[in-house]
């Protein structure tokens, strides 16, 4: 006997698919606008770097280190993310041309060499809202376990540690700064990664839990696995929104990730079901009995490997997949 499917649901299911088709291709529309602003937004004598307004009073400078989320209002500029080191003179630069106001905070989405190789000059170059002993140039707000991370790198200098810190069983801290509430929740991919979250403009900063133009770095020796990210990015997706109903005048939250063009909550689903399909991969030929090597050799990645795989760099597929594989082993002897 078979069964009949109500017309209602059938025209709610036909809905709900065109609904997707089309905010798929408003998306992809908004994309294709976002890369021609880009391009006309870089600015001369600022290096390779790329400025990008996302919202009224919100901004990405991208081409050095980690994308770098740019805050103003009347109270002055709020950086998530600082770059590398060497990056800064032509950052800084391009933050001059957003807004002439002191940059008032720093905040550290991570403790990588792309986030926080800048903070000290960076901050340096700021001025705090506070009067010292907090020092006159911007504060540096992160998760503790940032200090923790930059204490281990020899040489970085300790006026780049935050100033402010918040615990990550503390789970989020906020505060109120251009009109707008900023909140950093801690994510669990790995000890010290926050999500930065802008509320009235409707934008978060996921760090590197998400990247686009690979797969997300796992910190195995900073508590990082497979099971922290897809759990990072659950959380993730409960703080980003879709656009529906309005499809048509509404583009949902926007997401920034580490590298790569701006996403949005459909993006992150899929980002997360990929994380979820590789770790279930993995996982089952680890239960036949498959060593690394011989997992690697039978390319469990293989579906997303022309989009996010790498066989150079500092972050290889290989690297990944040794994550994930060392991630699950640990997992199990818990």
């Amino acid at each position: 006997m078979t069964a009949k499917i109500p017309g209602e649901a059938v025209t709610q299911a036909t809905r709900a698919i065109v609904h997707r088709v089309v905010a798929v291709a408003l998306s992809v529309v908004m994309l294709g606008v976002l890369g021609t602003i880009s391009a006309r937004a870089a600015q001369p004598g600022n290096g390779d770097l790329e400025t990008l307004k996302v919202r009224q009073n919100f901004y990405i400078i991208a081409g050095d280190g980690d994308n770098v989320g740019v805050q103003v209002g009347r109270d002055g500029v709020v950086l998530v993310n600082a770059g590398t080191a060497a990056g800064v003179p032509d950052l800084l630069a391009a933050v001059k041309n957003i807004s002439p106001l002191p940059i008032r905070y720093v905040i550290d989405s991570g403790g990588g060499a792309a986030i926080t190789g800048g903070n000290a000059a960076v901050a340096a170059a700021g001025q705090t809202l506070f009067n010292p002993p907090k020092g006159p140039g911007a504060e540096i707000f992160a998760s503790a376990s940032v200090i923790e991370q930059l204490a281990e790198i020899d040489g970085y200098p300790s006026n780049g540690w935050p100033t402010d810190t918040y615990l990550p069983q503390e789970a989020l801290r906020s505060f109120y700064v251009n009109d707008e509430p900023v909140v950093l929740t801690h994510a669990p991919a790995a000890d010290g990664d926050s999500f930065v979250q802008f509320r009235r403009s409707d934008v978060v900063m996921a760090g590197e839990v998400m990247d686009m133009t690979r797969f997300p770095v796992i910190d195995l020796a900073h508590g990082g696995s497979i099971g922290g990210e897809i759990a990072a990015l659950n959380d993730l997706l409960q703080i980003a929104l879709p656009p529906s109903p309005f499809i048509y005048e509404y583009n949902g939250t926007y997401v920034i990730p580490a590298h790569g063009r701006v996403s949005d909550q459909w993006e992150v689903v899929d980002y997360r079901d990929m994380m979820v399909i590789i770790r279930d991969t993995i996982a089952d030929m680890m239960r036949r009995h498959m060593s690394l090597e011989q997992i690697e050799a039978a390319d469990p990645v293989k579906a997303y490997e022309g989009r996010f795989g790498s066989t150079t760099g500092p972050w290889t597929t290989n690297m990944f997949v040794a994550a994930v594989y060392h991630s699950l082993q640990a997992a199990k002897k818990k």
